[in-house]
């Protein structure tokens, strides 16, 4: 028998558990201090739980049976037991926006130049094992936000970093992705700039007018790219004048194996990897209700067959949708489109759910008709 358990990362939880059990069974605990529960531990019976990163008095240890499993708190530049998705506010925390220099400083880029020094593929036991420990936290916390949606009612889009603002194309994708995201989807990208960012802007104007939408791209038009100065500036700017309306999220997927492309702060939860094989097969794995491939280069193709494999097993139990943003890119410059169809008609392929469009209001429909036949 499958039995769950029950997260606690939070003492108003610790303390509400413990006012109505003497006996705590299958918890987990995260980054809990249990010296402030304020209730006497040696009262108390743990079964089967979980300690990770927790501050536990000797005492309780007594209190503990064979079946409960303690993982110390270590001492690293990064949270190995992060109890919670990432956002902006603790990504970037000491950022100043104006300040360029205060990126150098947050906590995402001394993150990333750790991870760097010790290398991406350090032999270093200690720190291969408190990313894995991290990843799964992250992992975990997915698992915990997602869990509130359908699974057919999450929607990545992939695509390249190197789309700028100023792009027609950026624009369109932040079209759908508003509107996608006031239709009631999740919406997920790698987490990135360029078209991924244009994922997580749409989704945070969502229930914005026209002319709010207008003003915002017109914000971020004079730093086009990740590379410009005033990037992650004129996101903040954006933020501050446009607050997200709290019924709406996204979910950025990012990887410090890309460290040098920053994620992007619109995403209203950010779930980032050291491990990026762990962090491509989320980003496939999650959007059930399809994905959307707007032109990118080697990561987006990979993306793709990765994706077109998946569906051809069905390796969640159905196949999703694949629509291909782009019609000149995907028959012409890269001519990944035909040669899916083909493999399909051939039965090389089987399984796949393949559209190919330049339209917005077709993607929208496509993708909302999969879930269930819906009419606009």
């Amino acid at each position: 028998m499958r039995e769950n358990y029950t997260q606690v990362d939070e003492l108003y939880d610790l303390r509400q558990l413990m006012s109505h059990n003497e006996t705590l069974r299958h918890c987990a605990f995260q980054a809990i201090n249990f010296e402030k529960s304020g209730f006497p531990l040696e009262n108390y019976r743990f079964e089967d739980c979980l300690f990770m990163g927790c501050i536990i008095p000797p005492r309780m240890y007594f209190a503990m049976d064979e079946a409960c499993i303690v993982l110390p708190r270590v001492k690293m530049p990064f949270k190995v037991f992060p109890s919670k998705l990432y956002d902006a506010h603790s990504l970037y925390l000491h950022y100043k926006p104006g300040y360029h220099e205060t990126f150098y400083t947050c906590y995402d880029t001394i993150v990333y130049d750790r991870y760097m020094a010790m290398g991406k593929a350090t032999s270093n036991i200690k720190e291969t094992l408190c990313r894995l420990l991290h990843d799964h936290s992250i992992s975990n916390a997915i698992d915990q936000f997602i869990a509130d949606y359908d699974e057919k009612d999450i929607v990545a889009v992939m695509g390249g970093h190197a789309v700028k603002r100023t792009d027609p194309h950026y624009r369109q994708i932040v079209e759908i992705s508003k509107r996608l995201t006031e239709l009631g989807k999740l919406m997920v990208s790698g987490g990135g700039p360029g078209a991924m960012e244009a994922v997580h802007l749409g989704a945070w104007m969502a229930g914005r007018s026209e002319a709010e939408l207008e003003d915002a791209l017109s914000l971020l038009s004079g730093s086009p790219t990740f590379r410009d100065r005033g990037w992650l500036t004129s996101a903040w700017t954006v933020m501050d004048k446009y607050p997200r309306d709290p019924q709406f999220h996204s979910l950025g997927i990012p990887t410090w194996f890309y460290g040098h492309e920053p994620a992007t702060p619109f995403a209203s939860q950010i779930a980032k990897f050291f491990d990026n094989s762990l962090r491509e097969d989320c980003v496939i794995s999650l959007p059930k209700g399809g994905i959307i491939y707007t032109p990118g280069s080697a990561g987006t193709f990979q993306e793709i067959f990765q994706d077109a494999a998946q569906n051809h097993y069905k390796t969640l139990g159905f196949s999703s949708p694949m629509v291909f943003l782009g019609k000149q890119y995907y028959t012409e410059e890269t001519p990944i489109y035909p040669l899916l169809k083909d493999l399909h008609d051939r039965g090389k392929y089987m399984n796949l759910i393949l559209n190919i469009t330049d339209d917005t209001e077709e993607v929208i429909h496509f993708l909302l008709d999969f879930h269930r036949p819906y009419h606009l």
